[in-house]
């Protein structure tokens, strides 16, 4: 029996958490004081006591090769955006003649890996090439199964040899770290007791494409780029809006369901699956995890969705924006903090909750509006940047969506004047006792926004599909650890008997402050922009506009002060951010230009000789009807060409500079001419699959 066919004979909770080493199964095979105090490490953040760490290995170890495991990998996240792992196997020479299985305390806790040979941006040179792998035990290790066996893989954070973070992990657990103080610092503030442990956590909205892999491997574009550098949009695409929660096509349904089962035996908790806007686009969601957890799932989620597709006859497309013309995909990022028994975003019906909420709405809307820019720098990147602003996704304007109910009790706060229950719900009490009501799950929802309250979280719709969790994330807890940070050591300074008050004018000086960050309307209206202008909040339309933000002073000094980048990481991000964008940039122009000589032209020229054999033969038959036509199809054909020819020299002399924005522009310029190309000439001539076939036919 296969691997497959074991999942699909087994049900969810059989499945669940079955290739996992997760705490049944530590409890299994570690002795207790050893599993008492790795628990304490996982549950409660407790630093990690290395006396165990030959415990841990040793059951692991155990564990691993009872499921079949033949080797062991350090599972990272370096700075391409992707995973890296290094398969070494247990045995060890016994002396003998024969093998021993061996997986030592070191083999766990630290790895070793050539870390010039990763995106460092300066960090790493060639000649200082070590770097190393460092357990995190707060995410726990894992089985990746496949035919050929089972390789045991433990998530680690990534650094060089001098310290700095090389990885995507690392400043994660720093960010989670510096929110988590302040999250404490708030529950002593306002006097609660007994709430459990700071948490973040993270539900991910992962959104894909499937096409058949016949058709992929016609694309050199799809292989290369991952999106079409050309094609023209048929004419039913979305419009009819009858692929969204449409009938899922059996061949569809059978790869989600081994999708769904292989993450359910990684302990994922994949609880969503549906049918996107485009045709041949799809979603995936899982239930909201503790952040790291959370981004590590999403990390495997994607190569489980890949690996999948590649069984059933697909290929597994995360670009932002692989098809011109209809949506992209993007990665919703539903955030909220608190504690493992309290979500500070949803609304309490205690004062002490309800203050504590309206803190934290009040301490995310500064945070954002002070720094909307890194939000939007998250975001950058080549492939999102087809994507955003494209009327199917958030523009690269950020504002907050608070809802009605929302922003009338912010209004209300503002003017201090309370107001009345709407919708006869339960009314939120406010541990400041003039400050208005608001009802329990009040809010809307508002497709258009970047950053909307949906209830009880925050959703960041900015972000595209293909990126890591870790990046929007990182600068969410951080600027949000900042702005709580502020406002507690106001509040700290007040008299007890005044804290209520000085709560109240706290809080309505940062809703006067920072309410033009506040936007319920349509995100996509041409209005929003000229509005967002004359608000004066940032307007950072290109991925080096972005980009650069990273490194103005303020933001050095932010995540320098709560340590989660130095200065040289910092720099070396937005080096290694933008060399990927230009790299990207000329890979893409490239191969245009390439596609355009190689495969367009000549067929092209193909067409155009056989309107000139029509032509030819009505002359000599002396048939006249037909003919004015044949020669201005000739005459439209022969400028297209033209044009083609100017379009590839114009694209081909931007290339040696590597000015991406002068790249892209000659590139959409070449693009147009063969999008038009490609509307008429003959079907039978045309080089590459067309997006009726590829959308359409799976």
């Amino acid at each position: 029996m296969c691997v497959t066919d074991k999942i699909a004979s087994q049900s969810a909770t059989e499945l669940f958490g079955e290739d996992v080493f997760n705490l049944a199964s530590m409890k299994e095979f570690l002795p207790p004081q050893a599993y008492e105090k790795l628990v304490d490490t996982v549950r409660n953040r407790a630093p990690l006591d290395p006396d165990i760490a030959g415990d841990v290995a040793s059951a692991m170890k155990t564990w691993a090769l009872g499921k079949g495991a033949s080797h062991y990998t350090h599972w990272f996240q370096p700075l391409t955006g992707g995973t890296a792992e290094k398969h070494d196997a247990f045995l060890e020479p016994d002396g003998s003649g024969g093998v021993i299985m061996k997986f030592s305390a070191k083999n766990l806790v630290v790895g070793e890996s050539d870390a010039s040979s990763f995106p460092s941006g300066g960090l790493r040179s060639t000649f200082e090439a070590r770097g190393y792998t460092a357990w995190d035990p707060t995410s726990p290790a894992f089985l990746r199964r496949s035919p050929a066996g089972a390789t045991l893989c433990i998530p680690t954070a990534f650094c060089s040899y001098t310290g700095e973070a090389l990885d995507k992990k690392t400043p994660l657990l720093r960010s989670i770290r510096a929110l988590s103080d302040q999250i404490r610092r708030m529950l002593d503030l306002f006097g609660v007791k007994d709430a459990g442990s700071p948490e973040v956590t993270l539900g991910v909205e992962q959104e894909y494409f499937l096409i058949d892999r016949n058709f992929y491997l016609a694309r050199p574009d799809l292989i290369q780029t991952g999106r079409t550098l050309f094609g023209a949009p048929p004419p039913k695409h979305q419009q009819l809006d009858d692929h969204y929660y449409g009938t899922i096509k059996a061949r569809i349904l059978a790869f989600m369901t081994e999708v769904d089962q292989t993450l359910w035996r990684l302990g994922i908790p994949a609880k969503t699956r549906h049918n996107e806007v485009a045709p041949a686009q799809f979603e995936i969601a899982s239930v909201f995890e503790e952040l790291n957890l959370a981004n590590d799932h999403n990390m495997l989620t994607m190569d489980v969705l890949r690996q999948t597709a590649d069984r059933h006859g697909f290929v597994c497309l995360m670009h932002e924006k692989p098809f011109d013309g209809v949506n992209g995909s993007g990665k919703h990022n539903n955030w909220s903090f608190g504690t493992t028994k309290m979500n500070f975003l949803s609304p309490g019906r205690s004062p002490e909750g309800g203050a504590i909420f309206l803190t934290a709405i009040c301490a995310v809307i500064q945070a954002v509006d002070r720094h909307g820019e890194l939000l939007r720098m998250s975001t950058a990147s080549s492939g999102n940047s087809y994507r955003l602003g494209a009327n199917e996704a958030p523009p690269s304007i950020i504002s907050i969506y608070l809802g009605d109910e929302l922003t009338r009790l912010i209004e209300e706060l503002e003017s201090g004047t309370p107001g009345k229950v709407r919708r006869g719900e339960p009314a939120m009490q406010l541990f400041v006792d003039t400050l208005p009501p608001l009802p329990q799950d009040a809010t809307d929802r508002n497709r258009t926004s970047p950053f909307a309250y949906t209830g009880n979280k925050f959703e960041f719709r900015a972000p595209g599909s293909s990126q890591s969790c870790a990046g929007p994330n990182v600068i969410l807890n951080t600027i949000v650890a900042e702005s709580l940070d502020d406002i507690l050591t106001e509040l700290e300074k007040a008299p007890k008997a005044d804290f209520k008050a000085a709560l109240q004018n706290l809080l309505r000086r940062i809703v006067r402050k920072h309410r033009r960050i506040i936007f319920n309307g349509d995100n996509y209206s041409r209005e929003w922009v000229a509005e967002a202008e004359k608000r004066g909040l940032p307007i950072l339309r290109t991925v080096p506009e972005a980009l650069a933000v990273l490194v103005e002073e303020k933001n050095v000094a932010m995540f320098e002060r709560y340590g989660v980048f130095t200065r040289a990481e910092l720099l070396s991000r937005h080096e290694v951010y933008f060399e990927e964008y230009c790299a990207r940039t000329r890979i893409e122009g490239e191969l245009s230009l390439t596609m355009a000589r190689t495969l367009i032209h000549p067929a092209a020229g193909e067409y155009l000789r056989r309107i000139g054999r029509n032509i030819q033969v009505l002359q000599q038959t002396g048939v006249e009807a037909g003919l004015p036509e044949q020669f201005a199809e000739a005459e439209q054909i022969g400028k297209l060409m033209a044009a083609l020819v100017h379009s590839e020299a114009k694209l081909e002399k931007t290339l040696p500079a590597g000015e991406p924005e002068e790249i892209r522009e000659a590139q959409l310029e070449l693009r147009r001419i063969v999008d038009r190309l490609e509307k008429l000439i003959d079907d039978e001539l045309w080089p590459l699959p067309k997006y009726r076939e590829m959308l359409f036919i799976y």
